[in-house]
């Protein structure tokens, strides 16, 4: 009589470890001086982690970048023109996902950040703490940072904290680690950086960050191909983020602003009153006409905070159907494996 084997299939799933692969983009345009040096930084081993690769993202650059890492024997992509680093950051992701990382890490180029910290980022990952991880150049001890890239940093991390909710995050950080559920849903609209927009998409969504001090290094060769013109980066990065609340908080946002409207349109009506009343004089009719042109607007603004938050209902829709089609579409399919009788 045959004899069959029992197989606990529960247990054999409990304790099966699950192989972790990371994928680390470095970010690059014109880096051809400083680009094998970052390469040579990154760890080639990393404890928690079974796989690691390196891509290295390559926003059309005019000199050598490309060349240099393809010697350093890792996978370049490079865009057709320069697109700038959104879309370059956006393009990173999906590749990321479609060789099935589990994690992933970004840095830049050229040289400024300590790759040897990469396990310090994902450690926080591994152990499921956290889905994202970034890494805080610590901007008051730098004394290289140009004065008003470093209070224009300071300024924005401490608004931006404040508003979301947040501790410690350095917005602008391009050294970040994420668990491949955080990136499912990233959809970055701008054309300029992504460092704001996708923090408050990741906000929005729930997801868990923290912070963790890292070394920041002054930039030896060129000067940053993101800022250059602090004034012309601190317009773009506004009207990215202005966008990015009016998009996730816009019944908040509009309300807001109407309520700000309705306030003066009352105080301005009450002038008006006072005077007609004490005084009964009717020549402060502009006055009226300010105070109502005033609470006009604040229903209007109402109004229109209840249209855009109809409109961001079925945004989240389409990103929760979005979310499961890239689940689905970059999901680690493994052989199955049936017990030998």
């Amino acid at each position: 009589m045959l004899k069959y084997k029992h197989y606990n299939i529960k247990n054999m799933l409990e304790t099966e470890k699950k192989s972790l692969k990371l994928i680390i983009l470095v970010f690059a345009y014109n880096e051809e001086n400083s680009i094998q040096r970052v390469i040579q930084e990154i760890p080639s081993k990393i404890n928690g982690v079974d796989q690691i690769q390196i891509l290295v993202m390559d926003d059309a650059s005019t000199d050598n970048t490309k060349i240099n890492a393809q010697k350093m024997g890792v996978e370049v992509i490079s865009q057709k023109y320069n697109q700038g680093l959104a879309k370059l950051f956006t393009k990173g992701i999906e590749e990321a996902l479609k060789r099935k990382a589990d994690l992933i890490v970004h840095t830049d180029g050229d040289n400024q950040y300590n790759q040897k910290q990469i396990n310090d980022l994902i450690q926080p990952l591994i152990k499921k703490e956290v889905e994202v991880v970034i890494g805080n150049r610590q901007i008051k001890k730098l004394k290289f940072m140009k004065r008003g890239n470093k209070y224009g940093n300071l300024l924005g991390n401490f608004i931006f904290n404040k508003m979301l909710k947040l501790k410690n995050i350095d917005f602008s950080s391009g050294f970040r680690a994420y668990t491949k559920q955080a990136t499912l849903n990233f959809i970055i609209f701008s054309n300029h950086t992504y460092t704001h927009e996708s923090i408050i998409q990741l906000v929005n969504q729930g997801q868990k960050i923290i912070s963790i001090p890292i070394e920041f290094k002054e930039r030896k060769n060129g000067q940053s191909r993101l800022i250059k013109n602090l004034l012309t980066h601190i317009n773009k990065s506004l009207f990215v983020i202005i966008r990015s609340i009016l998009y996730y908080k816009p019944l908040k946002t509009f309300s807001s602003i109407g309520t700000i409207f309705f306030s003066l349109g009352f105080l301005i009506g009450l002038r008006f009153l006072y005077f007609y009343f004490t005084q009964k004089s009717s020549g402060h009719i502009q006055s009226l006409i300010l105070a109502s042109i005033f609470i006009i607007i604040s229903f209007l603004m109402i109004i229109v905070g209840f249209i855009s938050d109809l409109i961001n209902k079925n945004s989240q829709i389409n990103h929760q159907i979005l979310y499961e089609i890239r689940k689905e579409k970059y999901s680690r399919k493994k052989d199955s494996q049936k017990p030998s009788l």
